[in-house]
């Protein structure tokens, strides 16, 4: 039975890249670290890694999509941009949110959303 989402993972082709982005552009902070290989960020309670060990996985490819709550959409955003990281789709607005769409350095999606209040 399933009790819980264990991590969400994203295949990446160079890990030291990978982890400059995640930790020094995004903010996140190293949770675990096996083998320079796998890489696990903690974001309030659910884990999120980035890995080279997925072989029938390609770094980059179509698929599913990671979404990170902000505080503030557009404060990120600029902060984002000032550090060259590409936006894939500027800012839109749902009922429930608002949320844009950036890339990280293999061309994994990654959706930055603010809920509304």
């Amino acid at each position: 039975m399933i009790t819980s989402i264990a991590f969400t993972v994203y295949p990446v082709s160079d890990i030291a890249k990978s982890r400059q982005f995640y930790e020094k552009v995004l903010g996140l902070k190293l949770d675990h670290n096996f083998q320079d290989r796998w890489i696990e960020y903690d974001i309030a309670g659910q884990t999120f890694a980035i890995t080279t060990m997925m072989d029938n996985h390609k770094p980059g490819a179509k698929g599913a999509d990671i979404g990170f709550e902000v505080d503030d959409l557009d404060q990120t955003l600029a902060h984002l941009k000032q550090l060259k990281t590409p936006v894939v789709v500027d800012p839109f607005a749902t009922s429930v949110c608002r949320m844009a769409v950036i890339a990280d350095p293999d061309g994994n999606t990654i959706i930055i959303h603010k809920r509304h209040k």
